[in-house]
Protein backbone atom coordinates (compact mmCIF):
# COMPACT_ATOMS: atom_id res chain seq x y z
CA UNK A 1 0.00 0.00 0.00
CA UNK A 2 1.41 3.83 -1.08
CA UNK A 3 0.14 6.17 1.89
CA UNK A 4 1.04 9.74 1.19
CA UNK A 5 0.33 11.96 4.91
CA UNK A 6 -0.45 15.47 3.43
CA UNK A 7 -2.20 18.37 3.82
CA UNK A 8 -4.42 20.54 0.93
CA UNK A 9 -2.79 23.84 2.32
CA UNK A 10 0.09 22.64 1.51
CA UNK A 11 1.17 22.90 -2.21
CA UNK A 12 4.04 20.23 -2.37
CA UNK A 13 1.23 18.03 -0.66
CA UNK A 14 -1.20 18.71 -3.76
CA UNK A 15 1.96 18.77 -6.36
CA UNK A 16 2.60 14.55 -5.40
CA UNK A 17 -0.93 13.81 -5.19
CA UNK A 18 -1.38 15.02 -8.81
CA UNK A 19 2.04 13.71 -9.93
CA UNK A 20 0.91 10.33 -8.82
CA UNK A 21 -2.13 10.17 -10.18
CA UNK A 22 -0.63 11.64 -13.59
CA UNK A 23 1.31 8.11 -13.43
CA UNK A 24 -1.82 6.24 -12.64
CA UNK A 25 -0.69 4.80 -9.30
CA UNK A 26 -3.27 4.06 -6.20
CA UNK A 27 -2.86 5.44 -2.87
CA UNK A 28 -4.48 6.21 0.34
CA UNK A 29 -4.25 10.09 2.10
CA UNK A 30 -3.48 10.53 5.48
CA UNK A 31 -4.07 14.01 6.50
CA UNK A 32 -1.86 16.44 9.34
CA UNK A 33 -2.17 20.05 9.74
CA UNK A 34 1.01 21.27 9.69
CA UNK A 35 0.42 23.89 12.63
CA UNK A 36 -0.46 20.87 14.60
CA UNK A 37 1.57 18.03 13.53
CA UNK A 38 1.74 15.06 15.34
CA UNK A 39 5.14 13.28 17.11
CA UNK A 40 4.54 10.64 14.21
CA UNK A 41 5.35 13.08 11.64
CA UNK A 42 8.71 13.87 13.34
CA UNK A 43 9.33 10.37 13.56
CA UNK A 44 8.88 9.46 9.78
CA UNK A 45 10.61 12.81 8.59
CA UNK A 46 12.77 14.89 11.63
CA UNK A 47 12.01 18.09 9.40
CA UNK A 48 8.57 18.00 10.16
CA UNK A 49 7.52 18.90 7.00
CA UNK A 50 4.99 17.39 4.58
CA UNK A 51 4.36 15.69 2.21
CA UNK A 52 5.54 12.41 3.27
CA UNK A 53 5.59 9.01 0.87
CA UNK A 54 5.38 5.71 2.61
CA UNK A 55 5.54 2.24 0.57
CA UNK A 56 6.19 -1.35 1.58
CA UNK A 57 8.09 -0.06 4.88
CA UNK A 58 9.92 2.87 2.69
CA UNK A 59 9.71 6.12 4.22
CA UNK A 60 10.79 9.11 1.64
CA UNK A 61 9.76 12.52 3.32
CA UNK A 62 10.26 16.08 1.03
CA UNK A 63 8.58 16.86 -2.42
CA UNK A 64 12.23 16.66 -4.51
CA UNK A 65 12.64 13.82 -3.14
CA UNK A 66 9.76 11.79 -3.90
CA UNK A 67 9.20 13.57 -7.29
CA UNK A 68 12.92 12.56 -8.30
CA UNK A 69 11.77 9.13 -6.91
CA UNK A 70 8.26 9.11 -8.72
CA UNK A 71 9.75 10.17 -12.39
CA UNK A 72 12.49 7.48 -12.06
CA UNK A 73 10.51 4.49 -10.69
CA UNK A 74 7.49 5.04 -13.27
CA UNK A 75 9.49 5.85 -17.17
CA UNK A 76 6.04 4.62 -18.94
CA UNK A 77 4.57 8.25 -17.76
CA UNK A 78 7.71 10.72 -18.15
CA UNK A 79 6.87 14.40 -16.89
CA UNK A 80 9.77 14.99 -17.59
CA UNK A 81 11.18 15.61 -21.15
CA UNK A 82 13.38 13.69 -22.98
CA UNK A 83 15.50 16.00 -24.24
CA UNK A 84 17.92 17.85 -22.21
CA UNK A 85 17.11 21.05 -23.24
CA UNK A 86 13.78 20.90 -22.56
CA UNK A 87 14.14 19.00 -19.55
CA UNK A 88 16.54 21.87 -18.03
CA UNK A 89 13.81 24.30 -18.65
CA UNK A 90 11.11 22.14 -17.32
CA UNK A 91 13.59 21.87 -14.12
CA UNK A 92 13.86 25.27 -13.86
CA UNK A 93 10.01 26.53 -14.13
CA UNK A 94 9.53 23.40 -11.31
CA UNK A 95 12.06 25.33 -9.19
CA UNK A 96 10.50 29.18 -10.03
CA UNK A 97 7.88 28.08 -8.27
CA UNK A 98 8.65 25.83 -5.78
CA UNK A 99 10.84 28.11 -4.50
CA UNK A 100 10.27 32.01 -5.84
CA UNK A 101 6.60 31.68 -6.18
CA UNK A 102 6.35 29.66 -2.59
CA UNK A 103 8.47 32.64 -0.56
CA UNK A 104 7.12 35.62 -2.56
CA UNK A 105 3.15 34.15 -2.91
CA UNK A 106 2.56 31.20 -0.52
CA UNK A 107 4.08 32.79 2.28
CA UNK A 108 2.43 36.38 2.17
CA UNK A 109 -0.86 35.27 0.85
CA UNK A 110 -1.26 31.59 2.34
CA UNK A 111 0.88 31.66 5.85
CA UNK A 112 -1.06 34.67 6.35
CA UNK A 113 -4.24 34.31 5.50
CA UNK A 114 -4.19 30.76 6.99
CA UNK A 115 -1.36 29.41 8.76
CA UNK A 116 -1.45 32.32 10.81
CA UNK A 117 -4.91 32.18 11.93
CA UNK A 118 -4.99 28.72 12.90
CA UNK A 119 -0.81 28.72 14.51
CA UNK A 120 -1.69 32.08 16.09
CA UNK A 121 -5.02 32.80 16.52
CA UNK A 122 -4.23 36.10 14.63
CA UNK A 123 -5.75 37.90 11.54
CA UNK A 124 -3.30 38.34 8.59
CA UNK A 125 -0.98 41.46 8.39
CA UNK A 126 -2.54 44.12 5.91
CA UNK A 127 0.79 44.80 4.69
CA UNK A 128 2.30 41.51 4.18
CA UNK A 129 -0.65 40.40 2.22
CA UNK A 130 -0.52 43.51 -0.18
CA UNK A 131 3.23 42.18 -1.02
CA UNK A 132 1.70 38.86 -1.70
CA UNK A 133 -0.70 40.13 -4.07
CA UNK A 134 1.57 42.23 -5.66
CA UNK A 135 4.28 39.67 -6.00
CA UNK A 136 0.76 37.65 -7.17
CA UNK A 137 0.60 39.64 -10.10
CA UNK A 138 3.99 39.73 -11.53
CA UNK A 139 4.00 35.87 -11.53
CA UNK A 140 0.33 35.88 -13.41
CA UNK A 141 1.81 38.01 -15.55
CA UNK A 142 4.94 35.58 -16.33
CA UNK A 143 2.85 32.61 -16.50
CA UNK A 144 0.10 34.98 -19.09
CA UNK A 145 3.58 35.37 -21.18
CA UNK A 146 4.42 32.18 -21.04
CA UNK A 147 1.21 30.17 -21.87
CA UNK A 148 0.85 32.83 -25.34
CA UNK A 149 3.72 31.51 -26.26
CA UNK A 150 3.43 28.07 -25.39
CA UNK A 151 0.74 24.80 -25.26
CA UNK A 152 1.94 24.31 -21.61
CA UNK A 153 4.03 26.39 -19.59
CA UNK A 154 7.39 24.09 -19.97
CA UNK A 155 6.57 23.71 -23.79
CA UNK A 156 4.35 21.69 -26.18
CA UNK A 157 3.42 18.85 -23.80
CA UNK A 158 2.56 19.16 -20.35
CA UNK A 159 5.48 18.46 -17.79
CA UNK A 160 6.24 18.57 -14.17
CA UNK A 161 6.02 22.43 -14.67
CA UNK A 162 2.37 22.18 -15.33
CA UNK A 163 1.84 20.34 -11.93
CA UNK A 164 3.84 22.24 -9.79
CA UNK A 165 2.58 25.25 -10.98
CA UNK A 166 -0.93 24.27 -10.78
CA UNK A 167 -0.54 22.77 -7.38
CA UNK A 168 0.93 26.79 -6.14
CA UNK A 169 -1.93 28.64 -8.14
CA UNK A 170 -4.53 26.35 -6.59
CA UNK A 171 -4.27 27.18 -2.79
CA UNK A 172 -4.64 30.70 -4.24
CA UNK A 173 -7.38 30.20 -6.36
CA UNK A 174 -9.07 27.93 -3.38
CA UNK A 175 -8.59 31.15 -1.43
CA UNK A 176 -10.39 33.60 -4.43
CA UNK A 177 -6.96 35.79 -4.56
CA UNK A 178 -6.20 35.40 -8.66
CA UNK A 179 -7.93 37.98 -10.72
CA UNK A 180 -7.86 35.70 -14.00
CA UNK A 181 -9.80 37.76 -16.46
CA UNK A 182 -6.77 40.20 -16.15
CA UNK A 183 -4.80 36.91 -17.78
CA UNK A 184 -6.17 35.67 -20.84
CA UNK A 185 -3.89 33.07 -22.08
CA UNK A 186 -2.86 31.94 -18.15
CA UNK A 187 -7.32 31.00 -17.83
CA UNK A 188 -6.85 29.29 -21.25
CA UNK A 189 -3.97 26.89 -19.87
CA UNK A 190 -5.31 26.03 -16.09
CA UNK A 191 -8.98 25.36 -17.26
CA UNK A 192 -6.78 22.85 -19.49
CA UNK A 193 -5.44 21.66 -16.09
CA UNK A 194 -8.79 21.96 -14.20
CA UNK A 195 -10.14 19.15 -16.55
CA UNK A 196 -7.23 16.48 -16.36
CA UNK A 197 -8.24 13.61 -14.09
CA UNK A 198 -5.33 13.75 -11.89
CA UNK A 199 -6.60 17.34 -10.66
CA UNK A 200 -10.55 16.11 -9.78
CA UNK A 201 -9.88 15.64 -6.57
CA UNK A 202 -7.93 18.68 -6.12
CA UNK A 203 -10.84 20.65 -6.78
CA UNK A 204 -12.73 18.68 -3.83
CA UNK A 205 -10.14 19.33 -1.55
CA UNK A 206 -11.78 21.04 1.60
CA UNK A 207 -9.58 23.83 4.20
CA UNK A 208 -11.10 22.92 7.71
CA UNK A 209 -13.13 26.36 8.17
CA UNK A 210 -12.49 28.11 5.06
CA UNK A 211 -15.03 27.75 2.33
CA UNK A 212 -13.31 27.83 -1.25
CA UNK A 213 -14.26 30.44 -3.74
CA UNK A 214 -17.19 30.10 -5.51
CA UNK A 215 -15.43 29.57 -9.32
CA UNK A 216 -12.68 27.21 -7.57
CA UNK A 217 -13.71 23.67 -8.61
CA UNK A 218 -16.13 24.81 -11.93
CA UNK A 219 -14.06 23.66 -15.13
CA UNK A 220 -15.10 26.32 -16.98
CA UNK A 221 -14.67 29.14 -14.03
Amino acid sequence: MVLLIHHPISPYSRKIRMLMSEKRMLFVLKEEEPWNLSSDVFKLNPAGSLPIFLFDGNIIAGNYAITEFLEEVNYDIRLLPKDPKQRAEVRRLTEWFDDKFYREVYRNIVAEKVIRRFEQGKAPDSRILKIGLNNLAFHMAYIDWLTERRNYLGGEEFSLADVTAAAHLSIIDYLGDIAWDGYKNAKIWYSKIKSRPSFKDILKDNIRGILPAKHYANLDF
